[in-house]
């Protein structure tokens, strides 16, 4: 094989891992079939900007021996390892089979391949759309901003067309969309009991190929920027049109979802009052797609650069759920995120409780209370449950029926400030 193919070969592994996958393919098929590079971009290095930012030890050589990353592949009998400087040891795959991969179209599937969201774009799961009680609305509307545009779908409760009691926010997983998660998630039943307005903001396979939110990326990491700027504005837009404040506004999702709620924790603690993450990932846990594999597997992740911290006041209270056999995300992830939502007061108590639900899924839950004695954080780790939303509707994806009632118990925490505050007038 020429240098041409090598360097053919060395532009697709790269635009592969920045899930260009069309382009990917083009250059593969060019090559495998002689042609010369088409394409104004096209040229003997690989544009900076198709270059995910993974820190070697070394200067990147061609190496005929090129490789994608899958994960969840397990290594063959004496498969090559290399350590690629992020704190981890990764399987390579011949050249051949990264290209005939190339050549199905598969690196779009592979690359979260077991992550709530991975598959070719326009394969996002659409099931039944929720039933909508009489009176009751699910509006499906869109926002826009500098950063970008998305739609989003907006339960409005019979219960409470004039003065809902507040916002959930809900940010769906991978290969999923607000019908399927509004239905695998029951919120829109619960929201009801409760007078809420839920809102689910969409990702599409035009964002991601996945329809992941990209929780990963340095640029979708940071205030008034990328996809954060895009939910909070999407959140403000409600909280204005509702006269709601920031006490009364939530913001909950899992796996992928989870950890852009994460970020938003983070980044606009301004605008939510408390978080539920469900099988997410800490705040800036990954820098870039490799990163990202490294710490869903549980792994140490070296980022280069501090991420800045915007959480000072006031502190956004947090509910975390994982499943203790999730295979996806490693649950050691929830512990991260627990161990940055712990308040700081030198007055808070901690109270670990075990149980088992009605599903006889057992769970350890763990409670912190502040110094006003209200729970500013809530950890459930459920056992046997895998990477799927607890207690949710088989109705839809990436649900374990057999777990404690994640949505319910968000809920309850989330109002347990204004029902405490409710009870305390009700006894005067």
């Amino acid at each position: 094989m020429n240098d041409d193919f090598f360097i053919a070969v060395r532009r697709a592994t790269s635009l592969t891992r920045t899930s260009n996958i069309a382009e990917a393919t083009r250059v593969i098929q060019d090559a495998l079939a002689g042609r010369p590079a088409s394409g104004a971009r096209a040229s003997t290095e690989p544009d900076i900007a198709d270059t995910p930012r993974v820190h070697h030890s070394k200067p990147f050589q061609i190496d005929p021996n090129a490789e994608i990353i899958e994960p969840g592949t397990q290594p063959a009998t004496g498969a090559m390892e290399r350590h690629d400087g992020l704190g981890s040891d990764r399987f390579r795959k011949p050249l051949g089979e990264t290209l005939r991969i190339l050549r199905e179209g598969r690196t779009a599937s592979g690359a979260f391949a077991s992550m709530p969201g991975i598959d070719l774009p326009g394969l996002a799961k659409h099931g039944p759309s929720p039933a909508v009680p009489s009176g009751a609305q699910f509006l499906t509307r869109s926002y826009a901003c500098a950063a970008g545009i998305r739609s989003y779908k907006l339960y409005i409760p019979a219960s409470a067309l004039d003065q809902p009691r507040g916002l959930v926010v809900m940010l769906h997983g991978c290969k999923q969309n607000p019908d399927d998660f509004a239905t695998g998630t029951g919120m829109n039943a619960v929201a009801e009991v409760h007078g809420l307005l839920v809102a689910y903001p969409h990702q599409t396979a035009s964002d991601n190929p996945s329809c992941c939110w990209n929780w990963f990326r340095t640029a979708d990491q940071k205030r008034d920027a990328g996809e954060p700027s895009i939910i909070a504005g999407i959140t403000a837009e409600i909280m204005a049109e509702f006269d709601l404040d920031r006490n009364r506004v939530f913001v909950a999702g899992l796996s992928a979802g989870g950890a852009m709620a994460a970020v938003m924790r983070e980044t606009y603690p301004d605008l939510y009052g408390a978080v539920g993450i469900h099988s997410g990932l800490a705040y800036a846990s990954a820098s870039d797609v490799m990163s990202a594999f490294s710490v869903m597997r549980g792994e140490a992740c070296l980022i280069s650069e501090p991420k800045p911290r915007y959480r000072s006041k006031p502190e956004v209270r947090t509910i975390v759920f994982h499943g203790g056999a999730d295979r996806t995300v490693n649950p050691s992830n929830a512990e991260r995120i627990v161990a940055a939502a712990i308040p700081p007061e030198p007055n808070s108590t901690t109270q670990t409780h075990t149980g088992r639900s009605a599903g006889k899924r057992a769970y350890t839950r763990k409670i912190v209370t502040n110094a006003q004695r209200l729970p500013a954080l809530e950890y459930w780790l459920v056992e046997g449950a895998g990477h799927a939303w607890s207690g949710g509707d088989a109705g839809g994806s990436y649900t374990d029926q057999d777990g404690p009632d994640a949505t319910n118990e968000m809920v309850r925490f989330f109002l347990e400030p204004s029902n405490a505050s409710q009870e305390n007038v009700a006894a005067k």
